[in-house]
């Protein structure tokens, strides 16, 4: 009886082997036919999370390593594929770099405990795994059936460590440069969210504290000014003891306008 191809979906590319055909011609001829269109199918699914990343690779074959699990070839071990542990090494020194080389010029009033405070949290498989997620990044893995199955294309692990690999693989195809703009692209306003999250509560802390003690009550925020369209407002805010104002901050968000008044507040009471 004639062997038939199994039927082949957008979505099971990556998990798919070659089907076994008997050594006839019309097997043969089956079989490189299938295995064009897988070709042609992965090289579709490659340039359109290209356009995901927004980098163009010069060499292709860069960026599906980084896809490639170890389980896939526990099960492939005949296709010419390596895992993606390798660019997962370099990717994570790359975006170490990056992030530390980011924020030391862009946070100069930071200490450097603060600075590692802040690496840690942007660089931690969790904040990763939830970036690849929103890259859509699990869609493009090559998994073996076991890791399929068991959810692995969720599996925040999974993804922080792909996404360390990408990274890798665009160091490598395209340089520094490059794979600098596209993690900062992906990190988008998560640096700023960062710093806010752990200098806003230090500075309004402090500024809280110097009055309590010196004056018995507690300052007081006020947004005096909102500037810009909806997705880009800007806001000016005052912190005040009682009437009088000892501060002035902006920021585009309420939480950021209300940390750099408390900065200006602090410089001007401790002389800095």
């Amino acid at each position: 009886m004639e062997e038939k191809l199994a039927p082949v979906k957008n979505k099971e590319v990556l998990e798919a082997k070659w089907v076994p055909f008997s050594l006839t011609s019309r097997g043969m001829e089956a079989y490189h036919k299938l295995k064009l269109v897988l070709g042609l199918l992965i090289l579709a699914q490659l340039r359109e999370l290209q356009d995901i990343l927004g980098v163009d690779f010069k060499d292709e074959s860069f960026l599906e390593q980084a896809l490639v699990h170890r389980s896939y070839l526990n099960e492939n071990a005949v296709l010419q594929l390596t895992s993606n542990e390798r660019l997962e090494f370099l990717g994570d020194a790359v975006l170490g770099f990056v992030v530390a080389s980011e924020l030391y010029s862009r946070f100069p009033e930071f200490a450097e405990g603060e600075l590692t405070n802040l690496r840690s949290s942007l660089v931690r498989g969790e904040t990763l795994g939830q970036l690849a997620l929103s890259l859509n990044l699990g869609d493009y893995l090559y998994l073996g059936h076991g890791e399929e199955e068991s959810g692995g294309r969720t599996r925040l692990r999974n993804l922080s460590c792909a996404l360390e690999a990408v990274i890798g693989a665009v160091f490598v195809d395209q340089g520094l440069d490059v794979a600098r703009d596209f993690i900062l692209n992906i990190l988008g306003d998560k640096l700023e969210q960062a710093a806010e999250g752990r200098s806003a509560a230090d500075y309004k802390s402090r500024l809280q504290h110097i009055i309590q003690s010196e004056q018995k009550i507690t300052p007081v925020y006020r947004t005096i000014e909102e500037e810009g369209p909806d997705h880009a407002k800007i806001f000016t805010v005052e912190v005040l003891a009682g009437d009088t104002v000892l501060g002035r901050g902006t920021g585009r968000s309420k939480r950021a306008a209300e940390m750099d008044a408390a900065r200006h507040a602090l410089r001007d009471l401790e002389g800095g």
